[in-house]
């Protein structure tokens, strides 16, 4: 029995723990990204438009648990949830979707309630993943909370005083540090089958992919996950649980534990499909990482761009589930797409502005396309210290005394920054036509650095191409 004991107290983390996390602010208005300067309206008449219509039209519904809830969400506001495990310090870019979804309902007239995993993230969601995800010290736990939420809140919460049109935050912690296993065993555990759980996609897929398998903590995540449904659907009137098309088995969970728990039929789940390339392959990730929701992790510039990147046959698609454009002006720019006079590259700079105002709201996409012009190699638009200094974590930079980089040749100082490989490519490439200083072609092979070609005094910009930079710093 002791050794029983042991294991139990080591695999569920709800046993009423030793330690504290300090509980999170489940109502915000909190700090707000400097970026946000926007207005949020939500306009509509009776009947309310059918959000669930609204997603199936633009490819963001997957699975629904009713039929009924389509007649349901057109007569009366609802309320409804999507979870956000707390791996990072920001979401990145496959929560999006989970975003732009709760956005649609809350214009839409409904209310919405994010739900950070302080607790279900330090077991992990198996879903989707080969191997058991890392676990978390409480200090970087406690910082991705807070991280998250934030981000959570400059996209969905215009309104800094959280009236309505605004999502509510909830940390899960807040009610499981006070959940004891015997107690969970008695009015939860003996709901659960194991068959039904095994049954579950998620599961199966660990089980036969993996030589490591499943553990026994991870097998529990769908009915934490399942738990906290049932905890919002008791305390927070929420009826409707959404999220990615891997966490079907999950949200069954809780939707199958209130009808036991609480004889009701009036809880629902809804799947959006997961964001993904014309390939199949899992959109979320760049060569250079992770596309981060936060502008303290990616700049609203690298953002952009990363979205001016999209490849055609992936464009229109995008427009439909990352915007909230009609779909007639989307249906208009792909019989642009069409037509002779087409400018190459328009419809991604649309859903390149469209997706970063969503995401970093009027003044972020401002900076992002004042530095993308301003980057432009051949621009005509003046450098100046901020606007470099704006891109400068996005791309390499380096720093040399003003002595290193006085009357030396652009030649020779796109060699030493490591720009270009060697003398030879960098005189290659001027001869090409794609060599720039501070955006204006190098011509001249002998052109050397003068004191005026020093923007405001403290950098330089050296271009190789159209998309290889490097900042130069004079210290």
């Amino acid at each position: 029995m002791a050794a029983t004991a042991s294991i139990l107290r080591s695999t569920f983390f709800f046993l009423k723990p030793p330690y504290r996390l300090s509980p999170f602010t489940q109502t915000f208005p909190i700090h707000r990204n400097p970026h946000h300067n926007r207005q949020f309206t939500r306009h509509f008449s009776t009947p309310r438009p059918n959000v669930i219509q609204i997603l199936e039209q633009r490819g963001l519904l997957d699975s629904l648990t009713g039929e009924s809830l389509r007649t349901l969400c057109s007569d009366q506001s609802i309320r409804v949830y999507c979870g956000f495990d707390p791996t990072a310090q920001s979401l990145h870019l496959g929560n999006l979707i989970g975003l732009i979804v709760l956005s649609w309902f809350l214009r839409s007239g409904h209310s919405a309630v994010a739900l950070v995993g302080g607790a279900t993230g330090r077991v992990g969601d198996p879903s989707g993943k080969s191997l058991e995800r890392p676990e978390l010290d409480l200090q970087t736990l406690e910082r991705n909370i807070n991280g998250i939420s934030h981000t959570i809140v400059n996209i969905l919460n215009p309104n800094p005083n959280g009236s309505n049109g605004s999502v509510t935050v909830l940390n899960n912690y807040d009610w499981w540090k006070d959940v004891k296993l015997l107690d969970f065993l008695r009015d939860v555990g003996r709901y659960a089958r194991v068959n039904t759980m095994m049954s579950k996609e998620s599961v199966k897929r660990r089980l036969e992919s993996s030589d490591q398998g499943l553990s026994y903590t991870e097998f529990t995540y769908q009915l934490l996950q399942g738990y906290d449904f049932v905890h919002l659907f008791t305390h927070e009137n929420v009826t409707v649980q959404i999220g990615g098309s891997d966490q079907w088995g999950n949200i069954t969970a809780g939707t199958e534990l209130i009808r036991r728990l609480h004889q009701s039929d009036s809880a629902f789940g809804v799947t959006f499909p997961l964001l993904l390339k014309s390939d199949g392959t899992k959109f979320g990730k760049s060569e250079d990482g992770a596309i981060w929701l936060s502008p303290v992790m990616l700049s609203p510039y690298k953002f952009y761009q990363f979205f001016f990147s999209v490849p055609d046959e992936d464009v229109i698609r995008f427009l439909k589930i990352l915007t909230f454009l009609s779909l007639d002006e989307i249906e208009k720019i792909e019989t642009g797409m069409k037509s002779s006079g087409y400018v190459p590259n328009s419809a991604q700079r649309r859903l390149a502005e469209e997706v970063t105002r969503f995401v970093h709201g009027s003044d972020g996409l401002e900076e992002a396309v004042k530095a993308t012009e301003a980057l432009r190699p051949g621009a005509e638009t003046r450098l100046d210290w901020k606007t470099i200094e704006g891109i400068a974590k996005d791309v390499p930079s380096c720093s040399l005394g003003y002595d290193r980089v006085l009357d030396v040749s652009v030649v020779d100082l796109s060699v030493s920054t490591g720009l270009i490989e060697s003398k030879s490519a960098a005189r290659r490439l001027l001869k090409q036509g794609g060599l720039y200083l501070n955006n204006g072609r190098v011509d001249n092979e002998g052109k050397k650095i003068e004191a005026e070609d020093i923007v405001d005094g403290k950098v330089l910009l050296l271009s190789a191409g159209k998309k290889n930079k490097m900042v130069v710093r004079i210290a």
